[in-house]
C-alpha cells in the first residue's frame, strides 16, 4: 500500500529552506517570474525562495493548484502552443524557470509519448513563446542523466533521458538561430526536506526505517551525483542571474558520484535502526542509466555558484525533517 501523506487542504505544504544567494543580496525583488512545475519538489522550494526575495511569482499547472495568496496560479497545458503563447503575452515574465515535466524511470514503449509531450514538446512551446515575446530569460531544468548521451554521442537508454536531451538540443538551437535567452541546467539527484514522493530512494529508506520496515533495495551498486535541495535552488537562481551562461549548459551538482549503497549506509548510520535494516538485492537492478561527472569548474566560471552542503549535513537535515513529520502524524501508512 502506498503511503498516505496528510497535507493541508489536500496540497503539499512546503515549509521551505531559506536560501542565501552567494552574491549575498536580494536579486529578484519586483521581478515577474513564471515557474512551471511549481508543485514539484524543486519547484515548491524555488517558489518559496522567490517569494522570500519579494519576486512577483506566477506558477503554472495542468492538474489544479493550491489555494494560497503568495503566488498567482494559472491552469494551463504547456503542450498546447496557443495556450502557452497567450499566457506569456499576458504575464510578460522577466524570467521563466521551466521545471515542469515527467520524471519517469519507465522503459516501456508506452512511456515514449508521455515523456516526449511533457519534456520536449512543452519545452519547445515555451521557447517559441519566449522568443516571440523577447527580452525574457529562460532557465531550463534538465537532468544529469543526459550527460553521457550528450557528450559522448552514445544513445540515451530511456525515453526520459532521450526527451531531456532533445529539449537541450532544441534550446541550443533556439539560442544560436533566434537569440533566445536560454540557459540549460543539468541537475543531479536532488534530495532533502519536503520530498513527498516516497518512491525516491532517500525518502523511501528514511520512512521505511521510521516505520520499522526493512527497505527493499537493489544491489546498490549504481552511482549518482546527489545534491541537497537548498543547493539545487541556489544553483537555479544563479543561472537566472548570470548573463554569461545564456546559450550554455551548466551542471548543478555536488561533483561527486556516490553509490546507492553508500547513501543508504549514511542514512542507517544517522538513524541507527535496530530492526529495519536495508535488504540490498531484494529488488532486481534496473538497466543502468549512467550519470556523468559534473563539470563544476565550468558552472562556477559562468555563475559564481558552487554547492555548499556536504552529503552528511544534507542527510542529517533530511532525516530530522522526516522524523518531525512522522512524530506529528503526517506519515500514516507504510510504504509499499
Amino acid at each position: 500500500m502506498a503511503i498516505r501523506i496528510q497535507k493541508e487542504g489536500g496540497v503539499v505544504i512546503n515549509q521551505g529552506l531559506q536560501i542565501e544567494t552567494q552574491q549575498g543580496r536580494e536579486n529578484f525583488a519586483g521581478q515577474r517570474i513564471l515557474v512551471t512545475g511549481a508543485r514539484g519538489f524543486i519547484g515548491s522550494h524555488l517558489v518559496t525562495e522567490l517569494c522570500r526575495q519579494s519576486a512577483i511569482v506566477h506558477c503554472s499547472s495542468r492538474i489544479g493548484h493550491p489555494q494560497e495568496s503568495r503566488v498567482t496560479w494559472h491552469l494551463v497545458d504547456l503542450a498546447d502552443p496557443v495556450v502557452v503563447a497567450s499566457l506569456l503575452r499576458q504575464l510578460r515574465p522577466n524570467v521563466i524557470f521551466s521545471l515542469s515535466g515527467l520524471a519517469s524511470v519507465a522503459y516501456g514503449l508506452d512511456s515514449v509519448m508521455p515523456c516526449f509531450e511533457a519534456n520536449c514538446r512543452s519545452t519547445v512551446n515555451l521557447l517559441l513563446a519566449a522568443t516571440e515575446l523577447g527580452n525574457c530569460r529562460v532557465v531550463l531544468a534538465n537532468s544529469m542523466l543526459e550527460t553521457c548521451a550528450s557528450e559522448t554521442a552514445s544513445i540515451p537508454r530511456s525515453p526520459f533521458s532521450a526527451s531531456k536531451l532533445a529539449s537541450t538540443i532544441y534550446s541550443r538551437m533556439f539560442h544560436k538561430v533566434y537569440g533566445t535567452r536560454v540557459t540549460i541546467t543539468r541537475i543531479a539527484m536532488v534530495y532533502g526536506p519536503g520530498q513527498w514522493n516516497l518512491e525516491k530512494l532517500v525518502p523511501h529508506v528514511i520512512v521505511s526505517i521510521l516505520q520499522n520496515i526493512a527497505p527493499a533495495l537493489t544491489s546498490g551498486k549504481s552511482q549518482f551525483d546527489w545534491i541537497y535541495i537548498r543547493d539545487s535552488v541556489s544553483g537555479l537562481l544563479a543561472a537566472a542571474l548570470s548573463s554569461h551562461c545564456e546559450g550554455q549548459t551548466i551542471d548543478i551538482a555536488s561533483g561527486t558520484l556516490t553509490t546507492v549503497r553508500t547513501i543508504v549506509s549514511e542514512i542507517v548510520s544517522l538513524m541507527k535502526p535496530s530492526v529495519a535494516l536495508p535488504k540490498f538485492g531484494s529488488l532486481p537492478d534496473e538497466p543502468d542509466e549512467p550519470m556523468g561527472l559534473a563539470n563544476l569548474e565550468h558552472t562556477y566560471a559562468l555563475t559564481g555558484w558552487q554547492p555548499t552542503t556536504s552529503l552528511r549535513e544534507g542527510l542529517t537535515e533530511t532525516v530530522r525533517w522526516y522524523q518531525m513529520q512522522f512524530a506529528a502524524g503526517m506519515l500514516t501508512e507504510p510504504p509499499g
